[in-house]
């Protein structure tokens, strides 16, 4: 073996013994640096002859170019060597389970007022919608509760500052009975009722019953643990020609037993006063079994629809008669589910609300 045959040898030995790409280019140094071996036999030419120079530069530039496809092959080698570890560091593993995407429900109150809506309707009751954001007449006026009576400080609501198109203020609904007025109206329209509230000429003929709940959003100047700026409300209201309290007691425990699902409960009715029915009574409830035992819990006022009322709807309050109550649907939902702060119900917590999923 020739002195050149030596050093390419020694260059792939060198080559392979780096494990690293900055001691291969020290290796690398060693033979095709500045003062390397092959370098410096390049540098020796200059004392041979012409015809030596010739055969020992073609040697010396065989020998270089083996040493540098050495040097290649390994760099190659060295950088496959380090994506083979990058990609085994970020391996994925597919043989693991998919990762499932959570599955979305329906907010607690949602089911509430689901569930409420249900029993309602199998008791013969419409279910009417309305635009929360009401003019004066039907949030307040219609409902026996004029400008500047102290009772409206009992709905204090939020306001728009300017006028609508048909120039009045208008605000957000404090409660869902507009929709008795708004309901009746269309009810007696419906069956042909011909009347005239601005005019004092009401509908006194012939008229299925209204029967009918209103659910929705509300919203007061209120903001506690029991009470929010924004709530849910049920309204219901049952008009004929002969509804009585009796009716009110018979169709508010038949509800709420079939909404708690239980017959252990007692109801009882406290004197009260709205504006919209005269006589008012708030609703109260008390478990007989369960957390909750042997407390009176108030969920709903109500009370027979006020004669000014019923004229507002259109009808003559001399034949027709009935009744009328608001729960909050909120307040059903915290009963029902046992959550002791409303607020919990509309702060987006992903861990309370994956409970009812």
């Amino acid at each position: 073996m020739n002195e050149l045959q030596s050093i390419v040898a020694a260059a792939r030995t060198a080559f392979e013994a780096a494990s690293a790409s900055a001691d291969l280019e020290n290796a690398k140094a060693q033979f095709l640096g500045k003062s390397g071996r092959i370098t410096e036999l390049m540098k020796g030419m200059a004392a041979l002859s012409v015809e030596e120079k010739k055969t020992q530069g073609a040697s010396i530039n065989v020998a270089k170019q083996d040493i540098e496809a050495a040097l290649q092959d390994r760099r190659q080698a060295l950088a496959e060597a380090q994506l083979q570890k990058q990609l085994q560091a970020q391996a994925l593993d597919v043989s693991l389970p998919g990762r499932v995407r959570g599955q979305g429900s329906l907010h607690p109150v949602s089911l509430a007022q689901e569930r409420i809506e249900r029993i309602f309707a199998s008791m013969g009751f419409d279910v009417a919608d309305g635009p929360e954001i009401e003019s004066d007449w039907f949030s307040f006026t219609s409902l026996n509760n004029p400008p500047n009576h102290p009772a409206r400080s009992m709905q204090d609501t939020f306001y728009i500052d300017t006028k609508g198109a048909d120039g009045v203020y208008y605000n957000l609904r404090p409660h869902t009975s507009p929709m008795q007025i708004r309901y009746a109206q269309a009810h007696v329209r419906k069956h042909g009722g011909d009347f005239d509230v601005a005019a004092g000429r009401l509908f006194s003929g012939d008229m299925p019953e209204i029967r009918v709940i209103a659910p929705g959003r509300t919203f007061r100047v209120d903001s506690d643990a029991t009470h929010s700026p924004m709530f849910h409300q049920v309204e219901g209201l049952w008009v004929g020609e002969d509804i009585s309290f009796k009716d009110l007691k018979s169709v508010y425990l038949s509800f709420i037993t079939s909404f708690f699902e239980t017959d252990a409960l007692q109801l009882r009715f406290r004197p009260s006063y709205f504006p919209f029915t005269e006589p008012s009574a708030e609703i109260d409830i008390m478990f007989e079994t369960g957390p909750l035992q042997g407390k009176w819990l108030e969920v709903s006022g109500s009370g027979q629809v006020h004669p000014q009322v019923i004229r507002n709807m259109g009808l003559d309050p001399e034949r027709y008669i009935g009744f009328a109550f608001g729960s909050g649907i909120d307040r059903l939902a915290m009963l029902r589910y046992s959550v002791n702060d409303l607020r919990i119900f509309f702060e987006g917590d992903v861990r309370f609300l994956s409970q009812f999923a």
